[in-house]
């Protein structure tokens, strides 16, 4: 795998699904990786699961229909790492579940 070390990333949607395989692949290259998502207590086993395997991970918690929860979650990355280099904007919601709809 290549190397994302020193970098930092966000994934949004990261409690479950995708964001959250995202969020385990890139810290496993190295990135300091913001997990967000609405749950707080799935995004704290998250964490927990980056930390043990020597990773460095953030938990935020954020509705992304709501722009000032976005605002306050990113000011909150950029004061805990300095930086952002990286964004997985994977929340989605969808109430149809036919893909034929979506």
């Amino acid at each position: 795998m290549f190397s994302l070390k020193d970098k930092v990333a966000v994934v949004t949607g990261a409690s479950q699904g995708i964001g959250r395989v995202t969020a385990l692949a890139l810290a496993e290259a190295g990135a300091k990786v913001a997990v967000a998502a609405r749950s707080e207590e799935k995004l704290a086993t998250l964490v927990g699961e980056i930390v043990a395997a020597g990773g460095e991970a953030y938990a935020v918690r954020m509705d992304v229909a709501d722009s000032e929860q976005v605002k306050a979650g990113f000011k909150q990355v950029i004061e805990r790492f300095g930086r952002l280099d990286i964004l997985v904007n994977n929340a989605a919601i969808t109430r149809d579940g036919l893909a034929v709809r979506i």
